[in-house]
């Protein structure tokens, strides 16, 4: 019998290259392969699995919301994105509009589109991004990407983005002038390896673009609804970005994507400048309401405490440190290691992610448990030991 993964190979396009694992089922943070195999998720599909699998209160809010209306377009209205994009400006505390995507890249993308705009209304002509940042793989979002392994063979590009160094200040400011338009940033690096900048850098950046009259997008794909221990991460830092990106952990594995706009980003836009088929879709919407509903920051904070501490107290000779906020993580790791690492702990039954070659990506359910999060740390040190010796 032909196995999933030959199935798989000859279906795609080899972009993915073929998965190593083919998953079945999952309940709360583990899951099941194909094959029986069980594996405590660690990286919750990229940050994306905010209550974990199968979670009832998600189960039933998208069960109740597909039997009664799963569509309507952008033509129509429906309670649940009315409600959904309400509910997220009451978490950030801050009057500002909501669009809403399907998912990270459409967000920038609208992020992006909105700069121009503003560029275009104010005479500006250049943007500002940050090397190793990630937007997203669209061609304007991409544009933005300062990863040049998946940015350069898709150049030339339309804009005018200039890169600095992601944390120095002093190149952002150098960098920012009256003809820039706006500034897109991580509150840390995710695809780079998880990369938390200097103590103030976000708030100095905030500084710089409104003393330069520079749009601050703060891309918070990856960072917020509640993956740092706060609902956004920019809260903790002290700031508030003209406009904020949200995708991933606000569908909790459904896909959707939101671009929120304060003061006067929030009306660049006017009637006909964007849209999107599916963006606000009623049963997206409803997973996100249950998300928001049902993630418990005070349980992220104590869980992402212990396995922070935990790994902190390992001493290998593979393991360098630790670095990131709450339940995202990076393991950093002394050797280009990580793919053997990443191996080796799905071996032992654990899905961890190979983020870069010395970085291994730790971002779990945020339902995760304390034994959980226990069971993990008894056993990296043997996945080291294997991924060291090869």
């Amino acid at each position: 019998m032909t196995s999933l993964f030959d199935r798989f190979e000859a279906a795609f396009m080899p972009n993915y290259g073929v998965p190593p694992v083919a998953l079945a089922r999952g309940e709360g943070s583990v899951v099941w392969g194909v094959d029986g195999a069980e594996y405590l998720d660690m990286f919750g599909g990229i940050a994306v699995s905010s209550l974990g699998h199968a979670h009832p209160a998600l189960v039933e809010a998208v069960s109740t919301q597909v039997a009664t209306l799963a569509h309507t377009s952008n033509l129509l209205l429906h309670e649940r994105e009315v409600e959904l994009a309400e509910k997220l400006l009451s978490l950030l505390g801050a009057p500002g509009k909501v669009f809403l995507a399907n998912s990270g890249t459409e967000a920038n993308e609208a992020a992006l589109k909105l700069a121009i705009k503003y560029g275009r209304q104010t005479g500006r002509s250049y943007f500002v991004a940050a090397e190793m940042g990630f937007h997203g793989r669209t061609l304007g979002a991409l544009s933005l990407t300062g990863k040049p392994s998946i940015r350069d063979q898709f150049g030339p590009f339309p804009l005018d983005v200039r890169f600095v160094p992601y944390g120095d200040a002093d190149a952002l400011a150098a960098a920012v002038d009256g003809d820039c338009a706006a500034v897109f940033l991580e509150p840390t690096q995710g695809e780079a390896g998880v990369v938390p900048p200097p103590d103030g850098y976000m708030a100095r950046a905030r500084e710089i673009t409104a003393a330069a009259g520079a749009l601050l997008v703060a891309d918070e794909i990856q960072s917020a609804i509640g993956r740092t221990g706060h609902w956004f991460a920019h809260q903790a830092d002290g700031y508030l970005p003209d406009i904020l990106t949200l995708a991933k952990g606000l569908g909790g594995g459904l896909p959707i994507g939101a671009c929120v706009g304060f003061g006067p980003a929030a009306t660049i836009f006017e009637k006909g400048d964007h849209g999107s088929t599916f963006g606000g879709n009623p049963v997206s919407c409803a997973a996100a309401l249950a998300v928001l509903g049902n993630v418990d920051l005070a349980h992220v904070q104590t869980v992402a405490a212990e396995l922070r501490d935990g790994l902190e107290a390992i001493s290998h000779p593979l393991l360098k440190g630790v670095r990131g906020r709450g339940l995202w993580l990076a393991a950093v790791l002394t050797e280009d290691r990580a793919a053997q690492v990443q191996a080796a702990a799905q071996r032992a039954g654990f899905l961890v992610n190979a983020v870069q070659p010395d970085a291994i990506r730790l971002a779990p359910p945020l339902v995760i448990t304390p034994a959980q999060v226990r069971s993990f740390l008894t056993a990296f040190p043997p996945i080291l030991d294997e991924a060291a010796d090869g």
